[in-house]
């Protein structure tokens, strides 16, 4: 079996989404996503410029195209690199498993878990919204429920000092309400300084958060040292990393409790699989980040069903209410649980003259969030 052509898909819903598809000369074709949003042609420009190394290769051949794109071009990929290598690792799997008639995760081991627990967003303008929104969704079988810190969500301004005391007063809320059998994880979004982050995480020990996710920025890994020794909340980052060596110092030194692996990003299910297991010495659960489209979440349910390590799935959109004509099948999901898939390779269909209809979306961009001095600070 050989590649015959690589094609990327910039499709436009309720986001950006980004595609690539590969086919080969026995007519299996694989689909695989990207995940660094807002920076779509970007990713497709590296995905051109490796059509010249992986035409005509052999799509099974996966960890050898992985160092090949990796590391051809003398000068690593960085995180657009990763994220289009990404695409293409995910498909290159989707068509081995579609050519040896199994589902994916047979071939990363076979299933450890017969559901994937799975949690949504919620949004509310108050606390209690936001507790209602919480219960609705207990009542409706999930397990969990997530979101972020923010102070207002009509202005684009964030301010920790008022932003803080609203989310403490928002966890109160929720926990009140849904009791203690119900898992809480909030997500810093990378807004804070550990000068803000070490407070926040204090105040929210009371209500035991499952995870507190990227409280701080994410460019300097050694910040997670001061702030993992100052407070007693489980940590989560990762989703931001670009292949196992940006994750090496989270891990080997123990500073996060759950790794927010992105196999759109880091460097697909060759890159993923290698860090899950490298967390799994240190007793590190895994928590998929999957912000993305169909693809990014079959691809996790697979990796969800086979890692023993594993914690709890991200689920931002369920399943069939995001481009349900571009993937008229897509990852079984249920009370909010994602279930064993049957069909062969990723279990989803593509129909690329559906995606024609979604063209990508050329005005606006990644959210700006300004302090109230009007300096610039983190989405």
């Amino acid at each position: 079996m050989k590649i015959t052509r690589i094609n990327t898909h910039i499709l436009g819903d309720v986001r950006n989404f980004f595609f690539v598809q590969i086919h080969t000369d026995e007519g299996i074709t694989g689909i695989g996503e990207g995940g660094i949003t807002w920076r779509e042609r970007a990713m497709a420009g590296f995905v051109e410029d490796m059509k010249a190394v992986l035409l005509g290769q052999d799509p099974f051949q996966t960890e050898h195209l992985w160092q090949v794109m990796l590391r051809s071009g003398f000068f690593p990929g960085g995180r657009i690199g990763a994220a289009a290598m990404s695409a293409i690792d995910i498909a290159l799997w989707d068509i081995k498993a579609k050519a040896l008639g199994v589902p994916l995760y047979q071939l990363f081991g076979g299933k450890v878990r017969d559901k994937v627990a799975c949690y949504p967003h919620i949004v509310g303008n108050s606390p209690e919204e936001l507790a209602d929104a919480a219960q609705e969704k207990k009542e409706a079988g999930w397990k969990f429920a997530r979101w972020d810190i923010l102070e207002n969500r009509q202005t684009m301004v964030f301010e920790p000092s008022i932003a803080i005391p609203r989310c403490v007063a928002d966890f109160a809320a929720i926990r009140d309400r849904v009791g203690d059998q119900f898992e809480l994880i909030i997500d810093g979004h990378t807004r804070l300084d550990p000068v803000d982050a070490i407070p926040f995480c204090r105040q929210l020990e009371p209500y035991r958060p499952f995870f507190v996710e990227d409280p701080i920025r994410m460019e300097n890994f050694d910040s997670f040292r001061k702030l993992s020794r100052h407070v007693d909340v489980p940590l989560a980052a990762g989703e931001q990393y670009a292949t196992k060596w940006e994750f090496r110092q989270q891990v080997e030194e123990d500073l996060i409790d759950y790794a927010r692996i992105d196999v759109c990003n880091v460097g697909g299910f060759t890159e993923s699989m290698k860090i899950a297991g490298w967390c799994e010495t240190h007793y590190i659960k895994v928590a998929f980040h999957n912000p993305l489209g169909p693809v990014s979440t079959a691809a996790c349910m697979h990796l969800d069903f086979a890692t023993s390590n594993f914690a709890v799935q991200e689920i931002a959109r369920e399943p069939g209410t995001v481009l349900p004509d571009v993937f008229p099948v897509q990852a079984p999901f249920e009370s909010g649980h994602l279930q064993l898939p049957t069909a062969p390779g990723l279990g989803i269909e593509f129909d690329e003259a559906a995606a024609a209809k979604y063209p990508a979306i050329t005005d606006g961009g990644c959210p700006i969030f300004t302090r109230a001095d009007g300096t610039f600070t983190n989405w």
